[in-house]
């Protein structure tokens, strides 16, 4: 188990039948949204350790949202359950007939937090918006918003709208759990060095078990602003019935006449996605930059407080000038359209 440090408190907490079960066994036990059905109501406490990126475990707490318990939470279970708390996720059934509660409820965990873990993150989750007529949906959940962030004051709460039967979950837990990653910035700026490198349009790095998109790179600007979510739906989806078939998914290429995508396993911890646009680099290039730059995010997972920094190089090796050059050696290949270049990756490594 990682040291205390890389533990983060995560309390999932509203009212009985507003979704928390169902969205937690979707993201973290490779549950689909019809499976949730045959799930029973939370009694109490439950809590779970999820290996998350290697280094980090959350230990997420899923509180049981019957009356008897919610009043115990703020009562003789106060200090145990708000105490040291990261993040406090809180889940809201839009069509609740008992908004005022619900609201009440609210307030009372933001009185513990703030007397407790005053640093905690919030997020409040409009669920269950599948339910509303997608008309009304922005103004409802504008309307919800608003209302939250008024009643959180002083402290600050980010809000999404949610539904187990679309991609926006994975939207939702995605923002969540990238304000946990604790080398997120070192993560990002290799992505960004790696995807200049070797001349992709966009890099999307996944947690590896939940398909979270946990950092993005993009060179160019894209038109869906959901992608990153419906390919974590889509994918999550595929390895699901892959499993069910006793196979393993480990990479895929999509390719057309506008772009090419890879997705395939880059560390212990995580999958890549690189989407390549330019038909003059063959698929082979890019998937041999995808391994030879594994090790290299392998040892910032690993070493969370080293800065290990992919830099352009120091100087090129054209390989037509040198048709005998092995592609084996431990470096990025870059194919333009007059020649192959070679990036020796340790001329390029810095450990600052």
């Amino acid at each position: 188990m990682p040291s205390t440090a890389m533990k983060k408190k995560v309390l999932l907490m509203g009212k009985s039948g507003s979704g928390k079960t169902s969205m937690r066994s979707i993201i973290f036990a490779n549950y689909i949204a019809r499976d949730t059905r045959r799930l029973g109501a939370t009694i109490d406490v439950e809590h779970s350790h999820v290996r998350f990126l290697g280094n980090l475990v959350l230990n997420l707490w899923d509180c049981g949202g019957q009356d008897t318990f919610m009043e115990n939470y703020f009562t003789s279970q106060r200090d145990n359950i708000f105490r040291n708390v990261e993040v406090l996720i809180y889940v809201f059934d839009v069509e609740s007939r008992e908004l005022e509660k619900d609201m009440h409820y609210y307030q009372s965990c933001l009185e513990a937090i703030l007397q407790n873990s005053p640093d905690a993150k919030i997020f409040c989750l409009v669920h269950k918006m599948d339910l509303v007529q997608e008309d009304q949906r922005d103004l409802i959940f504008k309307e919800r918003e608003e209302d939250l962030k008024r009643l959180s004051r002083p402290l600050e709460c980010v809000c999404f709208r949610t539904s187990i039967w679309d991609e926006t979950l994975y939207k939702a837990w995605s923002s969540i759990v990238y304000q946990l990653i604790p080398n997120v910035q070192q993560l990002e700026m290799n992505l960004r060095n790696f995807a200049q490198i070797i001349e992709a349009d966009e890099v999307l790095l996944f947690e590896r078990a939940t398909f979270l998109v946990i950092s993005h790179y993009q060179c160019k600007e894209q038109r869906d602003v959901h992608r990153f979510e419906k390919i974590s739906n889509i994918i999550k989806q595929f390895k699901l019935s892959c499993s069910k078939l006793a196979a393993s998914f480990q990479s895929m290429e999509v390719r057309n006449s506008n772009f090419a995508a890879f997705i395939d396993i880059f560390t212990s911890n995580t999958y890549v996605m690189v989407v390549m646009s330019d038909p003059s680099i063959p698929s082979a290039a890019t998937l041999i930059n995808i391994r030879n730059a594994r090790k290299h995010f392998e040892k910032l997972e690993r070493v969370p407080s080293l800065s290990l920094t992919i830099c352009p190089p120091l100087g090129w090796v054209h390989a037509l000038d040198q048709p005998g050059i092995s592609l084996d050696a431990e470096s990025l290949v870059l194919l333009g359209p007059n020649k192959l270049e070679v990036l020796d990756l340790p001329l390029g490594l810095h450990v600052l």
